[in-house]
């Protein structure tokens, strides 16, 4: 089949298969696939774990089919909100949160979480507390002024948001524009975790093939800054040099934390 570019959201909705999606999440069959998993992972759990981030509401923006971004903030917010912009996306998610048959298996990325924080055979456990604290999925717009509308939410403690502006938002001005967007979902002093790849302009989600607006970290930092954000936290890792991945050029990783400034 021919790829199919992405050039709207609107093709998102009716060409992004989250079960094509879920094959970057396979631990051991990719290597940079892995390298990025295991990245985003760690920094999470340095993030999330006792005496980091914690409070009562975590929402989580452009969820996508996953759940790994959430498996540590599980354990320091009492209720977490997950958010797609598409219908397949949030179907899949709630297949897993209810347990329905064809599900897909996270529990090797969940056993390496549970590494992290030093029991992994209590796999099963943080599965259920996850499931538990998940409340909502809820559809999500991030180029809209409210981006959970017509859902009316109190002011999240944190907001999680991975690989979406890219993904989602055409322009660099719209970029400034969604963070904006952000900003009023979060309480005053509330914190940002950021997420994503650095100058990517396209990724491939089974054969199909979507464009990414190519973000660089000093256009990211000074609109963080100028959208009311102080930056906190900075990490980077740049691809490894060996192999290659044709599903996707990005040039490095980065994962951000920062708090919205009043």
């Amino acid at each position: 089949m021919a790829f199919q570019e992405s050039t709207v959201p609107d093709v998102y909705q009716a060409n992004f298969e989250p079960t094509a999606y879920l094959d970057y999440f396979k631990l051991g069959q990719n290597p940079l696939s892995d390298e990025f998993l295991h990245f985003l992972l760690k920094h999470y759990n340095a993030t999330f774990k006792s005496g980091g981030l914690k409070g009562k509401l975590l929402i989580d923006i452009g969820s996508g089919p996953t759940i790994y971004q959430l498996l540590s903030a599980c354990e320091s917010f009492q209720e977490i909100i997950a958010t797609d912009y598409t219908d397949k996306n949030r179907l899949e998610l709630e297949k897993w949160l209810k347990k329905m048959p064809g599900a897909f298996d996270w529990s090797p990325v969940v056993k390496y979480v549970c590494q992290l924080e030093g029991s992994r055979d209590k796999w099963a456990e943080k599965e259920e507390r996850l499931r538990r604290t998940v409340r909502q999925v809820l559809k999500c717009d991030i180029l809209k002024e409210r981006p959970l509308e017509p859902a009316v939410l109190p002011p999240a403690d944190c907001l999680i948001s991975l690989l979406c502006l890219e993904a989602a938002c055409p322009t660099l001005g719209a970029c400034r524009a969604a963070l904006r967007h952000l900003r009023t979902l979060l309480q005053p002093r509330g914190h940002l975790v950021l997420s994503g790849g650095f100058e990517t302009t396209f990724y491939m989600v089974g054969d199909k093939r979507f464009s990414a607006l190519p973000l660089e970290e000093k256009f990211l930092l000074e609109a963080l800054q100028e959208t009311g954000f102080t930056i906190e936290k900075l990490e980077k890792a740049q691809q490894p040099a060996e192999g290659s991945d044709d599903r996707s050029d990005y040039t490095g990783m980065f994962f951000l934390v920062a708090r919205r400034r009043d």
